[in-house]
């Protein structure tokens, strides 16, 4: 029987751009009914896939249990719980070996998380988060009904499915070699401290590198996408250095944080190949993925290289699409009669 694996986060989507800016909140209330929709989106194939939860303290897990649909058998994923990123890196790495198709709730801090550990996995994202870029504004009945198709089987899931990019950095800095992953975006800020986490000060960026890039998008890949887009399935990146839009050759305006458009100076936009590096210098200032702060440099050199082995995201409307063109969601043609 097919398997699908639910991961809800509790912390997406309450960080501190609730306050500056204008990001949606998405209490665990409204994760809890996007989790019920998901379970029962599950119930569109004939033979429901059995289902498995990240545990959480806040409820939502044991929640989604108790109020399953009829005909959908789920249970939480054994496993301890620190209220924190490991958790959905845990569960994620549980479902590459336990699961068909996973769908995540969450932002894109959440989705880089369970990226990190399900390799081939395909992947819905679902948008309950702060920064959105790379999970997909849907409804949770029409995520579940996407991840059941794929999971069961009833269509090809390389057809409905993409490669999207990552990002890796390597910062040698007084304090040796230090790493992180992205998966839109990696930017580099002066702020010498990590603090809240989120970039929420334009000012505070110096540039960065993309892995996608559209005017619709948030952030770094906003700014990018104002002067060359760049779909999410296509090869490379593009590395960004900003500056004051009074001294810059080209300045933009874009949505650098939710609720928020700011006049952009760019100083230099170059196109990458996959696994060719961008090298930035910091003083002092923090490197960070996706809309949050992570790594705090003193002198360092830093390295952000675009590379093509990131998550497989599931097409949804495309996933949808192959079932009803295969008659995997007509349930009974005899009883069709012509008018």
């Amino acid at each position: 029987m097919a398997r699908v694996g639910l991961v809800v986060n509790p912390a997406a989507g309450r960080d501190i751009r609730r306050l500056t800016g204008g990001a949606s909140v998405v209490d665990n209330y409204a994760k809890r009914r996007v989790a019920e929709c998901v379970l029962a989106g599950l119930t569109i194939v004939p033979d429901t896939p059995t289902v498995a939860v990240m545990p959480d303290n806040a409820g939502i897990a044991a929640h989604a249990v108790s109020e399953a649909p009829d005909g959908v058998t789920i249970e939480q994923v054994d496993m301890p719980v620190e209220k924190s990123a490991a958790d959905t890196r845990r569960a994620a790495a549980h479902f590459r070996e336990h699961a068909d198709a996973v769908v995540v709730l969450g932002g894109d801090g959440t989705t880089r998380d369970a990226a990190m550990e399900l390799g081939d996995v395909p992947l819905v994202s679902v948008s309950t988060g702060t920064n959105n870029v790379v999970p997909t504004p849907v409804d949770g009945t029409t995520a579940g009904a996407a991840a059941a198709v794929v999971a069961s089987d009833v269509i090809a899931d390389d057809s409905v499915t993409y490669r999207h990019g990552k990002i890796e950095v390597v910062a040698d800095d007084v304090n040796g070699t230090k790493r992180l992953t992205g998966l839109a975006a990696v930017e580099v800020t002066d702020r010498p401290f990590v603090g809240t986490r989120a970039v929420i000060d334009p000012s505070e960026l110096l540039g960065g590198v993309v892995s996608r890039a559209h005017p619709s998008e948030i952030g770094l890949s906003c700014v990018a996408g104002c002067l060359e887009p760049l779909a999410p399935d296509e090869p490379g990146g593009a590395a960004l250095r900003l500056g004051d839009p009074a001294d810059a050759a080209r300045t933009i305006r874009g949505i650098l944080a939710p609720g928020m458009t700011t006049e952009v100076g760019v100083v230099d936009h170059d196109p990458l190949d996959w696994d060719e590096p961008a090298t930035f210098t910091v003083e002092d200032g923090v490197v960070g993925a996706d809309g949050e702060r992570e790594l705090e440099l003193v002198d360092a050199t830093v390295e952000i290289t675009p590379v093509a082995n990131g998550p497989r995201l599931v097409d949804v409307d495309a996933a949808l699409g192959a079932a009803a063109d295969a008659g995997a969601l007509l349930q009974d043609a005899t009883t069709v009669e012509n008018p």
